[in-house]
Formats: C-alpha cells, sequence, structure tokens
C-alpha cells in the first residue's frame, strides 16, 4: 500500500471526476489520501469530500500565497477545528518567495500560528517553503525551542542545509513528481541520503505529475510513479520504500486509522 500524502482534491481540476480519481487511487494501491487546505475559510469544501470518501483525510491551514487575505486567524482557531475527526493536520502554511503573494511579515505570523497550533494539539504540520531555506530554518529552529511540534516538509525542493536541519529537529521530508524530473539529480542525491524513517511521497496534485505523465494533470494514483523513482534512487525496491513511507506516513499522521481499520 502507498498513501498520498499532500493533494487538493478541493480544486476545480477534479470537481467533475471525484469519483474516478478515488476509483483510480485505489486500484493502484493508494490507501490514504490526504486533501489539503489552503484556505481555513474553505475547509467546508475539504470536509464534503474527506466525508465523502472512506480513504479521504484532510488538513486545515492557509497557504502562505494566502496569508494577507487569512491574517490574524489565531491558533486557537485552528486548534478548534482540528476536533473534526477527519482534519488530521495542519497547513499547509509556510514561506513562499518565489511569487509575489503574501506578504513576508504575514506569511510569518501565519507559519507560526500555525507551529504554535500543532504544537497544542500534536498533530503534524504540513510546510511549504520556496525559495526561503534561510528564513525558514530560522523559524523552526526558534519554535522548536518554544516547545516541540511535528512537522514535514512538503513537495521538498530546498537545498540540503536547510533539509538537514529539519531532519535533526525531528521533521519529515516528502518528494513530488519533481523528483523524478530529468533536472532534478541534486534533489535525487539528497533524497538518497536521508534517513529511511523520514521519507514521504506526495503527488501535490492536480500539479507537479510525474516524468511519466508531465503535462498532465496529476492525480494520487500517481504517486506510485514517485514511490518508484524514490526506491530507484535509494537503491531498495519498491515494495521496501512504499512500505517505508507508508509507515512514516502512519507515524507522523497518526490520527489517520490504518486502511485495515476504516469503516
Amino acid at each position: 500500500m502507498l498513501v498520498d500524502s499532500h493533494c487538493h482534491l478541493d480544486f476545480p481540476d477534479f470537481a467533475d471526476d471525484l469519483d474516478g480519481i478515488v476509483a483510480r487511487a485505489a486500484a493502484a494501491g493508494i490507501g490514504r489520501m490526504v486533501t489539503i487546505s489552503t484556505r481555513v475559510r474553505r475547509l467546508g469544501a475539504l470536509l464534503e469530500i474527506a466525508e465523502r470518501f472512506p480513504s479521504v483525510y484532510c488538513s486545515v491551514g492557509t497557504h502562505p500565497h494566502h496569508a494577507d487575505e487569512e491574517d490574524g486567524i489565531p491558533a486557537d482557531e485552528l486548534t478548534e477545528l482540528t476536533r473534526h475527526p477527519k482534519v488530521v493536520a495542519l497547513g499547509e502554511a509556510g514561506l513562499d518567495n518565489f511569487y509575489d503573494n503574501g506578504s513576508p511579515a504575514a506569511q510569518e505570523r501565519g507559519f507560526r500560528a500555525h507551529i504554535a497550533a500543532a504544537r497544542a494539539t500534536g498533530l503534524p504540520l504540513v510546510i511549504h517553503t520556496r525559495e526561503a531555506d534561510e528564513a525558514c530554518g530560522r523559524i523552526l529552529e526558534d519554535e522548536m525551542n518554544k516547545g516541540s511540534f511535528r512537522a514535514v516538509l512538503h513537495c521538498y525542493t530546498g537545498g540540503r542545509e536547510l533539509a538537514m536541519k529539519a531532519i535533526s529537529l525531528g521533521l519529515s521530508i516528502s518528494f513530488t513528481g519533481i523528483l523524478t524530473f530529468k533536472k532534478s539529480q541534486a534533489l535525487r542525491d539528497l533524497a538518497a541520503e536521508l534517513p529511511a524513517d523520514r521519507i514521504m511521497v506526495e503527488t501535490d496534485a492536480p500539479y507537479l505529475a510525474p516524468g511519466k505523465f508531465r503535462g498532465k494533470r496529476n492525480e494520487p494514483a500517481y504517486v506510485v510513479e514517485i514511490a518508484r523513482v524514490l526506491a530507484e534512487t535509494r537503491g531498495v525496491s519498491l515494495e521496501e520504500i512504499s512500505r517505508q513511507t507508508t509507515d512514516n506516513f502512519f507515524r507522523l499522521f497518526s490520527k489517520v486509522p490504518p486502511a485495515k481499520a476504516a469503516a
């Protein structure tokens, strides 16, 4: 079994094909999917999907691109929203200096509020970080000194220094279809080096389809291709990487019941 730890099933790309998306994921051996929140105020749409499909769970949070739009949402409110049984994580929240969306100050305020909620609930924080390695590392260290929390750096494309800092802080790293791209050798080198108990796979669907499907709409079933490349990169079998990344997922996303226990 594999898990797609990060997708966006509420995005318009999937509106007319949700049943097919979930069915193809199941046929490909994807036992769990977490559809990730980008706006707290749109959590209702995620919950409708998660409640409709037993294999789908969701997070709650504000993507850094929308940090100004949802500036000021307190950790207490985020914490309260996680009481729903299908909400299993915080985020995605963090820093993004690649696009000029979301002011740096609002992004940092939101990031720290999400960390506080992760600390209070014990749920993992899904971190988005792009072109912000130094600032992200600084905030992670500062916040970890205030009290431990659990998190994963999703869709990792940053440098080795931030990755190793995250590992040293007890965090995890997740890889998308970018790992499969021809120009991603440096990322594959990093993926080969990371501890086996800290790696996960995800699609970030509908974006970033792996090389075999490049140019097409991504979907959770394609996480198999990412796992295959990760296995090749680390010199292990697909079966071994599937077992390891799935075990890592359930350990981090501990609110998600194992597939055999699902209703």
